[in-house]
């Protein structure tokens, strides 16, 4: 299956002949160290630039799957993208777990589409017949979330040999479940891998369903300590042979500067109706906080992902 896209893609979706797709060269926001090896100097903070913010000009197709409801959509750039609404399933929160794990992904040397800011005209639901996806593009009027399109990328299957030997990769795959098992991403399975082969290399897409966390705060710093179970059941954990070896170094990256950065990028408006917080600063200091907290030693979280290998 055809879907999300990555800093390799050509304008309108097309990729140049010849054209390399780590890192971009469409003019779009480039990332230094393709390989997860190259990528252990904490000076690419220094590279990391906004989120770009396109315009939304034509609703292609959509993407019914998960609770999402993405679609494919035209940009005012002549970019083709992934847009993830506002207005579906999770709302907002959906959004940030997609801005936040995926922007820590990147930062990891992990490949993940470009994610850009995407607004949605009201106009654009006038256009189209199908009720139902005019009642999303209402609710999604305004700022939204899009990845990059990848033409021709297709879905990892652990089962297909080809497959198996990209995802076999120790190193990798042990830093994808590192991740996951940091961001509480409970939707990289067997079932839904979450995973494209695009161009021999493995890209991870939607993160909406990590960040457990946000959807009931309550303040217990003891959540951001807990172990994460539900890794047994992650695609890539029989390749992960190297958690312990990563474990170090993954960690390391992400400094509290790191950290910052990332949730900074996070819209003030999609901050600002969640009650259990006084105003939007102490909402996103909860995201540094529960993450600098996962991060403190000793990883309970790691060490679970570690067990469920034996």
């Amino acid at each position: 299956m055809t879907f999300a896209g990555g800093d390799g893609a050509g304008r309108g979706g097309r990729l140049t002949p010849g054209l390399t797709p780590w890192p971009a060269r469409t003019g779009k926001r480039s990332f230094p160290g393709a390989k997860l090896q190259s990528r252990r100097d904490p000076a690419i903070l220094a590279e990391m630039a906004p989120l770009r913010t396109v315009k939304a000009i034509r609703y292609v197709t959509p993407l019914r799957e998960g609770g999402s409801l993405p679609a494919i959509v035209e940009g005012d750039d002549d970019g083709t993208y992934v847009l993830k609404f506002r207005g579906a399933g999770q709302g907002v929160k959906a959004l940030i777990a997609e801005l936040v794990s995926g922007e820590l992904a990147r930062l990891l040397g992990l490949r993940v589409p470009e994610i850009v800011f995407a607004m949605v005209d009201e106009r654009m639901a006038k256009t189209e017949p199908d009720p139902e996806i005019q009642d999303l593009l209402r609710k999604s009027v305004g700022l939204n979330l899009a990845l990059d399109y990848l033409p021709g990328s297709i879905t990892f299957d652990p089962l297909v040999d080809r497959a198996a030997a990209i995802a076999g990769q120790p190193r990798l795959a042990s830093s994808i479940v590192w991740l996951d098992a940091l961001v509480t991403n409970v939707d990289r399975t067997a079932k839904n891998t979450n995973l494209l082969i695009w161009h021999r290399d493995l890209w991870l897409i939607d993160h909406g369903a990590t960040l457990i966390v946000h959807h009931s705060w309550n303040g217990d710093p003891a959540r951001a300590k807990s172990a994460f179970p539900q890794i047994r059941d992650h695609v890539l954990l029989r390749w992960a042979k190297l958690l312990r070896e990563v474990d170090e170094e993954l960690s390391a990256l992400l400094t509290r500067d790191a950290i910052e950065r990332v949730v900074k990028m996070i819209p003030d408006p999609w901050l600002e109706d969640d009650a259990f917080f006084s105003d939007v600063a102490a909402h996103r200091s909860a995201y540094i906080d529960y993450l600098m907290q996962r991060l403190e030693g000793p990883r309970a979280w790691m060490e679970e992902a570690v067990r469920a290998r034996v």
